[in-house]
């Protein structure tokens, strides 16, 4: 009978949680610990570690009865070499392993030898190694990869070299469909698309130029490129070398202004209609303090990519300072299954391309219009009239104010909002507060004239967004205080993200109240995963008592920079890590997670 009851209770219930809840069933007694461990870690066949970052020795505890597993995800920012090659083998046919800032080229020919059944490959690592070593440890793993589907490789450092792949076209497997590299020269990924146009034989370089008919061996239908430059010879190479292509995501960062004869132009733009498949485009120059954009594009050329791809259901462009209303409206009106248009950077962008938005794209699920200055309530007010619209991403608008938050309220399948930057007020935070818009993800980050008032308004008037509410960011909000953070941890039950960085005017008793949230709360709350208290200066080191065990039982990670924790390293990492080898601390100042930094700095070990 025992025997029963335990096939059901992992039959029926157990194998429905995720890991974290069945580590917590596993605690309870040695009789759900034994279900756990016997009947429904063997039975995994995919695992998904990517939210908190282990070390070796949780690793190897978590993994030790998966023993079914075929796809895998690791955070493997705190593992070495040797976990990572302990975890692979023949029967893995899906690994993702992320944010690999410890882990040199040598995992390359591990995973060559060790899981030569692999369907989909991504890999995130730093920039460790020599371009030659690098290549040479690529090309292993390729080749003892041969059925590879889907290859993400991206390299990321301070200094790092774009010619790490430039020997990858000679190795790349002919199953492939979804490609992404990061970083590659233009000149590399020309030949690339040559290698893609040519026969699956190994070739050397100099026979590319005499091989011009197209082959049916690849039929890459995703690719994405991070280049030093996107231009017209690059485009017409990837549209003539695949016009089966169904995504396309280019981004550039020129380190200097490209010459007029080198850079997008029209040209190109109109090439990529000999892609008919095509779907998803994305083009985006990103040159990080400098005024490097798409010069050579106007209108004129945002009015030919509209008649060359009226089929794409997402669009991502960014850099184009000279495109003005018109040219993305052509987009809205002759892409008339546009589900995701995202611009950024559009200084001549306003209301008036969004004034028959719902005449032309009623379709629309995600709009993000990230620092475009002109754009103001005016067009989120149309944008309120698209009721599929799931995702509204304003960031940096600074002509966004408190008039358009109740066309916002009543978009009812709205999940994701970003606010951040613009001009809305504790007034405003009322309309939402009162709503039904089940808003999971909300940033009011640099919102100046949103204070403690705003939040109350926003979390103390009964509406969905208590009840949904997972990640806030309040960063940098001068008007935030103790007062704020005791009502988030009052109303909030759902909440596992918060950011405060840079709210000068938090205290120790915000930390009091967070880390005692579970118990102020009725009716029981989720566990805050992450935390980011960057840069609040009124905290002081008395706040460590909160955030050592048992306080903050659930965190993943916590960020203390230019905190007066800071100078204590040591001492604050033993004191808060103890026994808790999951917990990752961040001094450099990252966003939550360590998203996007985690390749400049070594996370504290413990």
């Amino acid at each position: 009978m025992e025997e029963v009851t335990r096939s059901v209770l992992a039959e029926e219930i157990l194998k429905r949680l995720d890991l974290e809840n069945l580590c917590s069933v596993a605690c309870v007694s040695t009789t759900l610990r034994s279900a756990v461990v016997s009947g429904v870690l063997p039975s995994l066949t995919s695992l998904d570690l990517s939210i908190f970052s282990p070390d070796d020795e949780t690793l190897n505890h978590v993994l030790r009865g998966c023993i079914g597993l075929s796809s895998l995800t690791l955070n493997c920012l705190r593992l070495n070499a040797a976990s990572v090659r302990g975890v692979l083998g023949p029967h893995l046919r899906e690994l993702h392993l992320l944010r690999c800032s410890l882990l040199s080229s040598t995992v390359l020919t591990s995973i060559g030898s060790l899981c030569p059944n692999l369907r989909v490959l991504t890999l995130e690592m730093a920039d460790l190694d020599s371009p030659a070593v690098f290549q040479s440890n690529l090309t292993q793993m390729l080749n003892g990869c041969p059925y590879l589907e889907s290859l993400q490789l991206n390299i990321r450092g301070i200094l790092v070299d774009a010619t790490a792949f430039q020997s990858v076209r000679f190795s790349l497997p002919e199953t492939l469909k979804n490609l992404r590299l990061q970083p590659l020269l233009e000149s590399e990924a020309i030949l690339l698309m040559n290698r893609f146009k040519v026969t699956g034989t190994y070739l050397s370089q100099a026979d590319y130029s005499a091989l011009l008919s197209p082959s049916p061996s690849f039929t890459l239908q995703s690719l994405s490129l991070v280049l030093d430059l996107i231009s017209d010879r690059l485009i017409i190479a990837i549209t003539g070398s695949l016009p089966q292509l169904v995504k396309l995501d280019l981004e550039d960062r020129p380190e200097k202004e490209p010459f007029p004869d080198s850079d997008l132009t029209y040209t190109g733009l109109q090439a990529l209609g000999c892609c008919q498949q095509l779907t998803s485009l994305s083009l985006v120059r990103t040159c990080y303090n400098r005024k490097i954009s798409f010069k050579r594009i106007n209108d004129m050329g945002i009015f030919l990519l509209s008649e060359a791809c009226k089929g794409l259901e997402s669009v991502r462009l960014g850099g184009f300072p000279k495109v003005s209303d018109a040219g993305f409206a052509s987009l809205l009106h002759s892409c008339r299954n546009l589900k995701k248009f995202e611009i950024r950077g559009a200084f001549l962008l306003s209301d008036l391309a969004f004034h028959d938005v719902t005449g032309s794209s009623c379709s629309l699920q995600e709009v993000r219009l990230s620092t475009c200055p002109l754009i103001t309530s005016e067009a989120v007010k149309k944008l309120g009239l698209c009721g599929n619209l799931e995702v509204l991403d304003l960031g940096s608008c600074k002509s966004i104010s408190d008039s358009c938050l109740n066309s916002v309220s009543a978009l009812r399948k709205l999940t994701s909002l970003n606010l951040a930057g613009a001009d809305v007020t504790d007034s405003g935070m009322l309309a939402l507060g009162k709503s039904d818009v089940p808003i999971t993800q909300l940033s009011l980050r640099g919102c100046r004239r949103v204070s403690d008032r705003g939040i109350s308004h926003l979390l103390n008037n009964e509406g969905t967004i208590t009840k949904t509410l997972s990640t806030l960011d309040l960063g940098h909000m001068p008007g935030i205080s103790d007062r704020a953070i005791h009502t988030i941890t009052h109303c909030c039950k759902a909440l596992t993200e918060l950011s405060i960085r840079s709210c000068f005017h938090v205290t120790d008793s915000s930390i009091e109240s967070l880390a005692t949230r579970e118990r102020q709360s009725e009716g029981g709350s989720k566990q805050l995963r992450k935390l980011n208290v960057h840069n609040c200066v009124s905290l002081t080191t008395g706040a460590l008592r909160w955030l050592s065990k048992p306080s903050f039982a659930g965190l993943h990670w916590l960020g203390l920079g230019q905190t007066r924790f800071a100078g204590r390293k040591e001492t604050v990492t033993a004191t808060i890590c103890g026994q808790r080898p999951w917990l990752t601390l961040c001094f450099d100042g990252c966003e939550l997670g360590c998203c996007d930094g985690w390749e400049f700095h070594t996370p504290q070990r413990h």
